[in-house]
């Protein structure tokens, strides 16, 4: 095993901190890596997500998705999950946890409405789940959040807090917001990955094309994935680090949420007789958060220095080291799953094109 890929969780964790650190020590660079935008969407944040994305979509067998499309046991547990259970979920922890502190707790309730339909993609790769289902699932949870965010945003800020007697926000954002959000993060990478297999395949074979191709753009998944943090984390490190009790009240009710949704979502998808593979992927797609979106829309609709974006920032505080871990109690729980091969460590060899760890 490589010097790499031994510590690939301690890049990760490495790269939260050189970019807290930046954001942190100079000065005016959160805000020269915010004004570097177009239509509202982050450019560097754009730019590391899809370099991220595309290498892990152009492994991605697309003749083989109809074989997804068709299995029930995971796609109706993937909709309840995504679109029932988790919004509900952090819902209720965020009622429980932050009660007199109504700015955070609405923007941890737009954290739970922004299911994941771009990191995702690289923990569920690098944990062994199924590149196929999950490809399936993240368009899936696309279309939904087009279809459904808003109306899940009215009914769990506005009527299910009027319902409980409890305080009322309103929540104003538009379908093409989200719309492009999509399109973005999914769309260009999802589009590039398909185009680089067909080609590629069509050119020179199967064989080739996973032997030769994935193992030379496999590696920038990593590397898009660090510039992603670095980014994400300097764009925020000055709030983030200035207001430490604010992020330990917002990262309790998050750590409850990510350990439940996982959790249960992957004893779902062992009950249902998924195999490790699919049961992983159904785990991170549901546990998983589309960080981007959520901040964007507290941002737009509350203020960039409101609480709402504050609760929206500390989401990825949260989610990357503790997904990040899950990746590794993914892997250690194929023994609990019939006909699995033995635990291994993960690796950055998932994002070198070879057998899944």
């Amino acid at each position: 095993m490589s010097f790499v890929d031994r510590y690939l969780a301690v890049w990760i964790l490495a790269a939260m901190a050189v970019g807290l650190g930046l954001g942190r020590l100079v000065p005016g660079l959160g805000d020269a890596l915010a004004g570097i935008t177009v239509t509202g969407v982050s450019l560097p944040i754009a730019l590391g997500l899809l370099v991220m994305m595309y290498p892990v979509l152009a492994k991605v067998r697309y003749d083989r998705l109809d074989s997804v499309t068709r299995d029930r046991r995971l796609l109706v547990p993937s909709l309840v999950l995504n679109w029932v259970l988790g919004p509900a979920l952090m819902f209720a922890l965020a009622w429980i946890f932050l009660p007199d502190l109504p700015a955070y707790r609405t923007g941890l309730i737009i954290v739970g409405l922004a299911r994941c339909i771009a990191m995702v993609i690289i923990w569920n790769d690098l944990a062994g789940g199924d590149r196929e289902a999950a490809a399936v699932l993240v368009a899936l949870n696309s279309v939904f959040q087009v279809l459904a965010f808003s109306l899940l945003g009215w009914f769990y800020l506005s009527v299910l807090p009027g319902r409980l007697g409890l305080e009322q926000t309103a929540l104003d954002v538009s379908v093409w917001e989200i719309a492009r959000s999509v399109l973005i993060f999914l769309g260009i990478p999802l589009v590039a990955g398909f185009v680089t297999r067909r080609l590629g395949e069509k050119a020179k074979g199967r064989s080739w094309y996973e032997t030769e191709l994935i193992p030379r753009i496999g590696p920038f998944a990593l590397y898009g994935l660090l510039f992603t943090i670095v980014v994400l984390f300097a764009l925020q490190g000055d709030a983030i680090t200035a207001r430490p009790l604010d992020v330990a009240r917002i990262a309790l009710p998050l750590l409850v949420y990510f350990a439940l949704m996982w959790a249960g979502s992957m004893a779902w998808g062992r009950a249902a007789g998924l195999g490790h593979p699919k049961a992983t992927t159904l785990a991170f797609t549901a546990a998983g958060n589309n960080f981007e979106l959520a901040i964007a829309v507290a941002i737009a609709t509350f203020g960039a220095t409101s609480g709402q974006a504050l609760a929206g920032v500390v989401g990825p505080l949260i989610e990357v080291p503790v997904l990040i871990g899950l990746v590794y109690v993914a892997l250690a729980a194929r023994r609990w799953f019939p006909d699995s091969p033995a635990p291994e460590t993960p690796t950055a060899a998932t994002t070198e094109g070879s057998a899944r760890v």
